[in-house]
């Protein structure tokens, strides 16, 4: 199992920036995917970004271009860096590491951490 918390989160005006990290309590050498998800209130929950343990990244096209994903295997960690925020980002924003295990999977999920982007 692997224990995963985030941090970074906070107020920011429109036009700001933050970076999201997640520390994951053992080693994610082994986990084919690591991503970023968030729920604003009404909404379901969305994938923002992910990378691969190979380093191919995938984004949702709200945010392509602004933010950036990246793992660091030595560190056990995942950032998420955001740019040029938009009120629209706000929400609570989650690190998940996917594992496959031939038809079993593995999905693990931090508490998660509060971005509110004002006008």
């Amino acid at each position: 199992q692997v224990q995963l918390v985030e941090s970074g989160g906070g107020l920011v005006q429109a036009g700001g920036s933050l970076r999201l990290s997640c520390a994951a309590s053992r080693s994610i050498v082994s986990i084919d995917t690591m991503g970023w998800y968030r729920q604003a209130p009404g909404r379901q929950r969305e994938l923002v970004a992910s990378v691969a343990n190979g380093g191919t990244t995938n984004y949702a096209g709200s945010v392509k271009g602004r933010f950036t994903t990246s793992r660091d295997n030595a560190k056990n960690t995942v950032d998420l860096q955001m740019n040029s925020l938009k009120p629209e980002d706000t929400g609570i924003y989650y690190c998940n590491a996917f594992k496959r295990r031939g038809w079993r999977t593995e999905d693990y999920w931090g508490q998660g951490t509060l971005v509110t982007v004002s006008s």
